[in-house]
């Protein structure tokens, strides 16, 4: 297992997601956009407090930076929301309302 892979994939995905560009998030995270653009390329491992700054200005738990391909299943949840739920909760609504 990579950590510090899955670390970098999910820092962009949220960071990406959010629309939070690595300067917004230097400065939420008060550093220099140098350093978060070292740890999205592998350069730099954060420390463990930056890990907490980086994941509460994402608005993540820091445990959320570690989960094996987070934005894989996010895609996936929302796929499955899209085609399962909200033609189920269309139907009801139709039928029920």
């Amino acid at each position: 297992m990579d950590f510090q892979e899955d670390l970098i994939a999910n820092i962009k995905f949220y960071r990406k997601e959010r629309n939070v560009s690595q300067e917004k998030l230097a400065e939420l995270c008060d550093c220099g956009t140098s350093t978060i653009g070292c740890i999205e390329c592998g350069k730099t491992l954060p420390s463990f407090d930056m890990i907490v700054k980086i994941a509460t200005a994402l608005g993540v738990h820091p445990a959320d930076l570690f989960l094996r391909n987070a934005s894989s299943t996010v895609s996936n949840t929302k796929n499955i929301l899209k085609t399962k739920l909200v033609p189920q909760i269309e139907e009801f609504i139709e039928k029920e309302l």
